[in-house]
């Protein structure tokens, strides 16, 4: 018997579940599959930036995550000279220190409050894709034959992705040929625990992230033919640490290497690809779920728009290119911090100089904070059609995110655009942008702050800024905004 169901996500990690969740919650109903039994184990990725920290608010489940985690007040990085780059974290940057498999089972159980499917222990083995919905042949680990039919396919199933592999889409890039090992476990000595410290010494670069329970993560690229074992994490700790620190314990030492990959193409009709299954890249500085679970929150809101008929298909064009441009921010900025890891005596140098000058002229908060966090992303065309308009000086700039704009999570509002009026409540600029929102019910929400300056901010569902700009810029965004529908 054929099982049927609106969207089948492929992949029960945290971007499957995560877009699984964002989908639910739009009152699109959802089924996950997953090859494995159980839920993964393991810390995994630990940092949880602002776009995940979104999610985890809409999803209404980022107090219990908080909670559960360490929020680090820095990002300390120690130069060989003893003088230390300090990057402080305020409210807006700071990240959650949160492992995986706490991330992973907070987002299931929203799964299921919001009235999805999860099932275990079912392995994809065919996907065919057809005009009007996909046929997905699986097999269930007591040997069952599975079939599903769904209206929309997502592959969430890693970076060897059974989906990605039957449309014969390519995984092209590169592999870093460095091997890094990474460890977890409790530490003697004094190192404080609020800050996650990168060691820059001229042996190599060292981690050490403090994680909830008194434990610390280790991890740093190995000499070559170096085995992971405990004395080697010592090793490592001396040759590259503060000095004074010894292991008490390990729970976990293992290794890893990374590639830079983004699939050829991130949609194939009714298919998606998000997360891992979507692109890899170095897991330096943290930045994995940080993409990947933004992935999912682009394409479900667009997802629900078509599904109830409030957005045209066309819409879902947009999630490649969109996300595309994300993916490859990313790696451009990974691919650099892990090649300043094994940098040579003379790369080091310039490296430990170029910290020292960011730290002294304060581009390290202004900037690089920021861009770990995810502000500095940029989105293009954020508004379909909006590619010809100008940019209002003194408005915020459409594609880009910013603390100060962020949609309101109220679970009402979700998955529209949200549309903000300053000026008088019975401007001609209020009274129209009340009559879009009007013509357009769960698509556009209005709200009027009222203030001396007359303008607008149109903020989409994931947080970006579609279009922003004096009175005079709204009918042609206006016009934009309705031949989304």
């Amino acid at each position: 018997m054929t099982e049927r169901t609106t969207v089948l996500v492929i992949g029960a990690g945290p971007c499957g579940l995560a877009v699984a969740a964002e989908l639910a919650r739009l009152d699109v109903p959802v089924t996950v599959v997953d090859a494995a039994p159980e839920p993964g184990a393991g810390s995994r990725a630990i940092l949880l930036w602002p776009p995940v920290l979104e999610v985890l608010t809409e999803l209404g489940v980022a107090d219990r995550a908080r909670e559960q985690g360490l929020g680090p007040a820095a990002l300390h990085y120690h130069l060989p000279s003893g003088v230390g780059a300090r990057v402080a974290l305020n409210d807006d940057n700071r990240p959650l220190v949160l492992p995986q498999e706490k991330t992973t089972a907070l987002l299931e159980q929203a799964v299921h409050d919001f009235g999805g499917t999860v099932e275990r222990g079912v392995r994809v083995t065919k996907v065919v894709p057809g005009t009007e919905s996909v046929l997905v042949a699986a097999t269930a680990d007591d040997g069952t034959a599975r079939e599903f039919e769904a209206d929309w396919v997502i592959g969430a199933d890693g970076h060897r992705s059974e989906v990605r592999n039957q449309l014969d889409i390519a995984f092209d890039g590169e592999h870093i040929p460095v091997s890094f090992l990474l460890a977890e476990g409790t530490l003697e000595g004094d190192l404080r625990r609020d800050e996650v410290h990168y060691f820059l010494s001229d042996a190599g670069v060292l981690l050490l992230a403090p994680l909830p329970g008194g434990e610390f993560r280790i991890s740093g690229a190995l000499p070559p033919g170096a085995k992971p074992d405990e004395p080697q994490v010592q090793r490592l700790l001396d040759e590259r640490g503060p000095g004074g620190l010894k292991v008490a314990s390990l729970r976990t030492i293992t290794t890893f290497s990374s590639d830079e990959r983004i699939a050829a193409n991130l949609r194939a009709d009714r298919v998606f690809l998000v997360g891992d299954a979507a692109h890899v890249h170095s897991p330096i500085g943290g930045q994995g779920l940080n993409l990947g679970i933004p992935d999912g929150r682009n394409l479900a809101w667009k997802l629900a728009g078509v599904h109830h008929g409030r957005l045209a298909p066309a819409i879902l064009d947009t999630y490649d290119p969109e996300r595309r441009s994300a993916i490859q921010q990313t790696l451009r900025a990974t691919g650099m911090m892990a090649r300043q890891s094994v940098a040579g005596p003379v790369a080091r140098k310039v490296r430990n100089l170029a910290w020292r000058l960011a730290q002294s002229s304060g581009v390290l908060e202004r900037k690089f904070a920021p861009t770990l966090a995810g502000w500095r992303s940029e989105c293009p065309n954020p508004l379909p059609g909006s590619g010809k308009l100008a940019a209002a000086r003194s408005w915020p700039r459409p594609g880009t995110r910013d603390p100060r704009w962020q949609p309101k999570p109220d679970r009402d509002l979700a998955g529209q655009f949200q549309l903000v009026t300053f000026g008088p409540p019975n401007s001609e600029l209020a009274t129209r942008a009340a009559a879009l929102a009007t013509r357009m019910p769960g698509t556009v929400t209005h709200f009027s702050l009222g203030g001396s300056r007359e303008g607008f901010v149109l903020l989409r569902p994931d947080a970006y800024v579609a279009a922003a700009g004096p009175a005079e810029l709204f009918p042609e965004v206006a016009r934009l905004v309705r031949d989304l529908a």
